[in-house]
């Protein structure tokens, strides 16, 4: 791992700087001038105490080339200081004013067919554009020393969600940018040539400046995958430097702020390397979006996994989530009567302290005048700012009772996650384009917690030897490194759980040879005490054959299978196919799931796909420890023994716990049972407590 920025979490305007930070993005400019001491009370009302400020005010702050005006910003910043509010200053880079691109319509992006972006979005600007950088640059300076000294901002929150709509450029600009990365990545032409496998399809280059991008080829064209994964890790990278560059040169000018960029982190996305990017922020910050049906719990859960993993264990910031609706999906469901409060909460409860939403006051006009906000178009008679105040309650209580600053404590178990697998599984070449590797993230995820075990969710780059069992789901790319560092934590006691499209291709996406799993040259096989031969892909276009195919212990495989077709004498066959559907493929008796000692530990391989019931039974199986399956039982504990017992209902059931230990401080939709220590948690329910061990 790089070396990390030191953790510094912005300050409140508290006595003692302390607190669970809340609020939202404000965007003043969206209305008249008047409306700001209005909005200010209905804020203190609802016990806001930050906000994130001017993230697409660009054009209201530099209406004009060179001409800089403060004064509309200055107004806002002090009315909301001396009322209490924290400011987290955007660098206002995400959208460009449109005097930009008439000047310079050369900083726009091009698509991979060569169209021109056009401007009117967010982000319609070249991370790599020379131009652009040097407007973007001028406005961080130009914020910056007019800024440096002022009391009420307390933290610097640069672009926004980088990577939503530029993540893929395909301009000249972005060409010799590949160039130059590919050039310091590679260091000679011979390097690269065969780590892409260039020999295939007469790719050979003679030079750099002969390297592409792999823009559209035609209709039924595949990219080089491993070329195509250079690419992403280069966008990846040159809008981290990006960030970098806004980052520094307001850093040179005003030190002594920390610095933070939302993530965008939820399976169903997970946009870019953040195991990299939170490297260079000074406090991790992430944006959120519920998943209407009934995996949202889950999911929130497992993407905050992965935040808290991210932080390193710090505490981190919800940057945006929504009090219900948003307006981009094909299918915009609201949240329910007590959601608001039980997501906020549940973020709260995986180590987050700060909660915010976009935005603060719904917009009336533009793109997103019909996503949520904390004031909504029906206004403070509302049910959601309603809900927004009585979170504000909630979120001050906690504080009160000292839960900001506290940690997450640790599952025993680890699933691994990987950037670089998740792009891979995107690949036209690989044997079936189903593959999801952060959705199989979520399905172990969700699997562990039906079988009453919530388990972290860590970067691969990441040190995980201190578990006791780490997970890797179609974690596609394992280089001969990774592979090693699995080997040892197995053998020096640790059990691993190997997915059926795990250590396929290494990082260069070449595949291992001597049968699958190939990573580490055979290194995996070796743990594993098992060889497959071939890939068996099911799927509803094969017409007329099975389209699933049962396991000995009442398990189903709907997508893949491998053909192991030989296992160590001291493996373990845990589960085989079995039936009409694997005799037709010819898997019948064919090792599905196998267990081998290898050290001091075990390598369980799981040689298919398998569903939550299937992976809740394999985890049952393994000996993994289980709790109630309906409740996730979290501990954020304190540096002088004090420690926070949070408990969330998942079901939609009423549940009932006893031997509570604790004082409760929030107990959201719970009544108490009849006796002290025993509670009734009702659906979308919360119950924190507080005790001192």
């Amino acid at each position: 791992m790089a070396a990390r920025r030191p953790f510094q979490w912005p300050a409140l305007l508290t006595s003692d700087g302390r607190g669970i930070a809340y609020g939202g993005d404000y965007n003043p400019d969206q209305w008249p001038d008047s409306m700001v001491d209005e909005d200010i009370r209905l804020m203190r009302e609802a016990h806001v105490n930050t906000v994130a400020l001017a993230i697409f005010s660009w054009d209201k702050i530099e209406p004009q080339e060179g001409e800089f005006t403060f004064d509309w910003l200055d107004a806002v910043i002090s009315k909301l200081g001396e009322a209490g509010i924290a400011v987290d200053l955007a660098s206002a880079t995400a959208s460009a004013p449109m005097w930009l691109y008439v000047k310079h319509p050369e900083v726009l992006p091009q698509d991979k067919y060569g169209h021109t972006v056009n401007a009117g979005s967010r982000q319609s600007w070249q991370p790599t554009s020379p131009v652009f950088k040097e407007y973007a640059l001028t406005l961080c300076r130009k914020l910056a020393e007019h800024y440096k000294n002022n009391p009420y901002i307390t933290a610097w929150h640069m672009g926004n969600e980088y990577g939503w709509n530029n993540r893929y450029d395909y301009s000249d600009n972005a060409l010799n940018a590949f160039r130059s990365w590919c050039e310091a990545k590679y260091g000679s032409i011979e390097q690269l040539n065969e780590a892409w496998g260039t020999a295939f399809w007469s790719q050979h280059v003679n030079d750099f400046s002969e390297v592409l991008l792999p823009r559209h080829m035609g209709g039924d064209a595949m990219v080089n995958p491993a070329q195509q994964l250079d690419y992403e890790r280069f966008g990846n990278d040159m809008l981290l430097d990006f960030y970098k560059a806004e980052r520094d040169a307001i850093a040179e000018i005003c030190p002594d702020k920390p610095f933070t960029t939302n993530f965008m982190v939820s399976t169903d996305q997970c946009t870019m390397d953040y195991a990299k990017w939170a490297d260079e922020v000074d406090f991790v910050s992430n944006d959120h979006y519920f998943h209407e049906g009934e995996s949202h719990v889950d999911e929130l859960l497992c993407s905050d996994a992965l935040m808290d993993s991210l932080a390193l264990g710090k505490p981190w910031y919800v940057m945006e989530h929504s009090t219900s609706s948003v307006q981009w999906k094909p299918l915009n469901a609201r949240k329910r009567h007590g959601e608001l409060m039980r997501d906020a909460l549940a973020h709260v409860a995986m180590g987050a302290d700060a909660i915010n939403f976009f935005q603060w006051r719904q917009s009336a006009s533009g793109a997103e005048a019909f996503h949520s906000a904390m004031l909504p178009h029906a206004g403070e008679d509302s049910k959601i700012f309603r809900g927004v105040r009585e979170l504000g309650e909630a979120l001050h209580t906690l504080s009160e009772a000292g839960l900001q600053g506290t940690e997450l404590q640790r599952a025993d178990t680890a699933i691994l996650f990987s950037a670089e697998s998740e792009w891979a599984t995107r690949s036209q070449t690989l044997p079936s384009m189903k593959l999801n590797h952060w959705h199989d993230v979520r399905d172990w995820y969700r699997g562990l917690l039906d079988a009453g075990h919530r388990a972290d969710v860590v970067p691969l780059a990441y040190d995980w030897s201190n578990y006791q069992t780490i997970i890797l789901p179609t974690v596609l790319i394992l280089s001969d490194h990774d592979a090693q560092r699995i080997a040892n934590f197995v053998q020096a006691g640790g059990t691993v759980v190997i997915g059926y499209a795990t250590g396929i291709i290494d990082e260069h996406f070449r595949v291992g040879l001597g049968g699958y799993p190939g990573a580490g040259q055979g290194l995996l096989r070796e743990m594993l005490g098992i060889r497959s031969e071939e890939f068996n892909i099911l799927g509803d276009k094969a017409e007329g054959e099975p389209n699933a195919i049962t396991l000995t212990n009442g398990c189903t495989s709907k997508l893949w299978q491998n053909d192991v077709t030989s296992i160590a004498a001291n493996t373990t066959v845990i589960a085989s196919y079995a039936g009409a559907e694997a005799f037709d493929w010819e898997l019948d008796a064919v090792p599905a799931i196998t267990s081998h000692p290898y050290g001091s530990g075990t390598a369980v391989y799981v040689g298919c796909d398998l569903d939550r019931q299937g992976i809740a039974l394999l985890a049952e199986s393994l000996g993994i420890e289980v709790d109630d399956s309906r409740v996730v039982h979290t501990i954020r504990r304190a540096a002088d023994g004090t420690r926070f017992d949070c408990y969330l209902n998942r079901d939609w059931q009423p549940v009932s716990m006893t031997n509570i230990d604790g004082e409760p401080v929030i107990a959201y939709r719970c009544t108490n049972g009849s006796t002290r220590g025993e509670y009734v948690l009702h659906r979308n329910s919360i119950l924190i407590t507080k005790r001192v061990e």
